[in-house]
């Protein structure tokens, strides 16, 4: 695509909205839009891709720009990243073939991962420098587009062929691992599809699917997804169950659990209930101490598992938030723990790629807690016939299982 100087104006203008890191990106990007009605389907593209492209490759852009301006960075990866030449830039010429031929070998290893010095020097210290280098190069793609079908409805193999039908047919294919995933090629409409809105279909990664299967509920239990949010693992442990039994979506966000109603409606499902925390100690909460049979809690954490979709958390997240957000983590296990009976099974997640929110937290948590005994998530994903073995303890990484990087630890109630 041959942008036009207006265009490349609003990808500049929208860029400095989204480095000013003020909120989400996506939110940030989607106030631009709305105060720019004027702009296409294709020019939002545009606009969203070039941005999100600089998000992604801030650091090295700017090496190779040697400007930290919106304009020049979107240049810089007009030219690095979707491979425009300095001719179908036209005013900018100059600028796009120094950034073509600039060199980056020589940068420094954040750099040229593209990562704050800080979260570069944790993620080459657990991992060593080779395979946080592996794991960086696989944050930088954009994230395909994951569904999960809803089995109550009807099966993936029929989900499949509807998709595939005329008169406008999506190429999809099944998920490697989660066995009601489906990954479509592009990124479609999906929300408008008659699919969708019958509550066939979820957007949900295909590692996020893999958690459900991981806390395995049964018929008729009583279960809790105590960092429920919107709702989006609710819906598939609520599936699991095949509508039976009941799965409270706590969270003391009141605002994302609303999100929740009216998705469970649209798939079918009657069991979910939702309570809004007051906190870690909420009253209703304690009322079911003791009760659950399967707990799973998806921790608040950094999100750079999810950092594909969300390249700006990177650059918004200071170093000092690491260590707030896992003793916040380890409060919350410790109070999702109490609502586990004996027997029952409790799930520890995040979609963070550090230690210190992960293993860190897990491991404190079991040498505390006597009553809790560790599982093997290898074999309760093979007890699910869902063939991944990353140990005793789930770990996922975009550049290797082609998920969000995802963490999960599991333990047993004894």
């Amino acid at each position: 695509m041959r942008p036009t100087p207006a265009l490349l104006e609003h990808a500049a203008a929208a860029l400095g909205e989204l480095l000013r890191l003020a909120r989400p990106a996506d939110q940030a990007l989607s106030a631009y839009f709305r105060s720019h009605r004027n702009l296409g389907q294709q020019d939002r593209a545009f606009v969203a891709e070039t941005a999100f492209a600089v998000l992604r490759r801030r650091r090295s852009l700017e090496a190779a720009a040697g400007s930290a301006a919106p304009r020049d960075l979107a240049v810089a990866a007009l030219v690095r990243v979707f491979g425009l030449s300095a001719r179908a830039l036209g005013e900018d010429a100059a600028l796009a073939a120094r950034v073509k031929a600039a060199a980056l070998a020589d940068l420094p290893a954040a750099v040229r991962a593209d990562l704050p010095d800080w979260l570069w020097q944790r993620l080459a210290a657990a991992c060593g420098e080779q395979e946080a280098a592996a794991i960086a190069q696989g944050l930088l793609s954009p994230a395909p587009l994951d569904l999960r079908v809803n089995l109550e409805k009807m099966s993936r193999e029929q989900a499949l062929a509807r998709l595939g039908a005329a008169p406008a047919p999506i190429e999809a294919t099944p998920t490697a691992l989660s066995p009601a995933g489906i990954r479509l090629k592009g990124k479609p409409a999906i929300n408008r599809h008659a699919l969708f809105l019958a509550g066939a279909l979820e957007v949900q990664d295909e590692g996020s699917q893999l958690l459900a299967y991981l806390v395995a509920p049964r018929r008729g239990e009583m279960v809790a997804d105590f960092c429920a949010g919107a709702g989006g693992k609710t819906l598939a442990l609520a599936m699991l169950m095949r509508g039976t039994g009941r799965v409270y979506a706590m969270d003391v966000s009141e605002k994302r659990l609303r999100e929740l109603a009216p998705r469970a409606a649209r798939a079918g499902i009657s069991n979910v209930h939702p309570i809004v925390l007051a906190g870690e100690g909420d009253v209703r909460a304690k009322r079911l101490a003791g009760k659950l049979d399967r707990v799973l809690v998806d921790a608040p954490c950094s999100g750079f598992g999810t950092l594909r979709r969300n390249p700006d958390l990177k650059w918004r997240h200071a170093e000092s938030a690491i260590a707030e957000l896992a003793a916040k983590q380890a409060r919350i296990l410790a109070a999702a723990a109490r609502l586990v009976k004996p027997g029952g099974r409790l799930v520890y997640a995040t979609c963070s790629i550090l230690p210190e929110e992960n293993e860190a937290v897990a491991d404190a948590f079991a040498a505390a807690h006597a009553e809790f005994r560790p599982l093997d998530c290898a074999a309760l994903l093979a007890a699910q016939r869902i063939p991944l073995d990353t140990g005793a303890r789930l770990r996922l990484w975009p550049h290797v299982h082609g998920t969000d990087g995802f963490f999960a630890a599991a333990f047993t109630r004894i």
